[in-house]
């Protein structure tokens, strides 16, 4: 797609790898953790473990796609905050600290030491740093120790590992006790460790992670996956995630490629491309792509994560099946997020949010503990790095 190439690499490298070298702490440590609507800054903020695990990725794979030395330098300094997130005492990484370095939520969430390891994994293949993949060893153990059972994998502890609420993850009225959004994440950093560390056991736990979509997850008569779970992975509300679908669709295809299993690759990538071409007519149109479905109501806000992955997920399918109609989508996709979602402010990024009618909400701020460079900024590296295919 040479027709967007060039405004895709300059998003990138002009407007959202800018926006997060300037937030940089020297000071404290990390990034600064909250930036309101009107850009206002607040250094005191405390930090989330989730944010400065994405910025810590985000910056490892900007640096082995650009080859810019400064990139590798954010990637340390993130890195750096990561271990002072670490508990050295229970093991583990905290939900937050206080912008000092105290910690400020204890909890441990297995979403959290997933998206941790996901991190350490880039920087070990950005930086060669043998300690970083030791740490990310260190947490898929704990993971593996601490938060499963013999049914998948659970979510919320306390600081030294008793089963707590799940009031993090738990959305739409429901309190749930394992979710599809965990169960993704933990897919998503265990491929990532698994290209530096081909571990037999890790590979086997993927493996187990795709059965579990395939057999818990995905409801194939609704074409969809479902969302919040009771233990023995009832669902618990009539939900359509599609942001969360359309993100499945390609990020499961990383984990087939990694696991290279013709078997298991025929029995999940035609659900994979159902739920992708699903959500083309459930939630799709050329003002952006719809963020949910809760009990028959559509929200019809746009979500900026959610704009991404649909960019990805169509650019997968069109990949992966020549049609037409998704490389339609992705460059509709594009024309929206540049029109819409991108924030034209200067030193700003992406709005965090958009109404029907494409005006910005004010009402949420430019980054907060899950506002990050990762979805926007895997969504043009992943173009970019996809660029001789397409």
């Amino acid at each position: 797609m040479p027709g967007i190439r060039n405004e895709i690499y300059q998003e990138l490298t002009e407007r959202i790898i800018p926006f997060w070298k300037g937030l940089r702490d020297d000071e404290n440590g990390g990034y600064i953790g909250l930036v309101d609507y009107d850009l206002t800054r607040h250094p005191e903020a405390d930090k989330g473990c989730i944010l400065n695990s994405r910025i810590l990725w985000f910056f490892s794979e900007a640096y082995m796609l650009l080859k810019d030395e400064s990139l590798l330098d954010e990637a340390r300094h993130a890195y750096a905050m990561l271990q002072r997130m670490t508990d050295t005492d229970n093991g583990g990484m905290y939900w937050s600290l206080h912008a000092d370095g105290s910690p400020a939520d204890t909890t441990k969430h297995t979403y959290n030491q997933a998206f941790a390891i996901y991190a350490l994994a880039a920087y070990t293949r950005a930086s060669g740093d043998q300690e970083a993949l030791a740490q990310a060893q260190a947490l898929f153990r704990l993971i593996e120790g601490r938060c499963r059972d013999e049914g998948g994998y659970l979510e919320a502890f306390t600081a030294d590992w008793q089963p707590e609420s799940n009031e993090k993850l738990s959305e739409n009225g429901v309190m749930a006790t394992r979710t599809m959004n965990t169960l993704l994440h933990v897919m998503e950093g265990y491929t990532g460790l698994y290209t530096v560390w081909p571990d037999p056991e890790l590979r086997d736990r993927l493996v187990e992670i795709m059965d579990i979509f395939e057999k818990k997850v995905y409801n194939r008569e609704l074409r969809r996956q479902e969302v919040f779970f009771d233990h023995e992975y009832h669902t618990l509300i009539d939900l359509h995630s599609y942001g969360h679908d359309i993100e499945t669709s390609w990020l499961a295809e990383k984990t087939l490629d990694a696991i290279n299993d013709p078997a298991l690759t025929a029995r999940i990538r035609p659900l994979l491309l159902e739920m992708a071409d699903h959500t083309y007519h459930a939630a799709f149109t050329d003002h952006g792509f719809a963020n949910e479905c809760e009990r028959g109501k559509v929200s019809q806000i746009r979500i900026w994560w959610v704009q991404a992955e649909a960019f990805m997920g169509f650019l997968n399918a069109w990949e992966k099946t020549g049609e037409a109609r998704y490389k339609d989508a992705v460059l509709t996709q594009w024309k929206y997020i540049r029109a819409y979602v991108d924030d034209p402010r200067p030193n700003s990024e992406w709005f965090w949010y958009v109404n029907e009618d494409g005006t910005p909400s004010t009402d949420k701020p430019i980054v907060e503990p899950w506002k990050c460079p990762y979805h926007n900024g895997r969504m043009c590296m992943e173009f970019l790095a996809r660029e001789e295919n397409i």
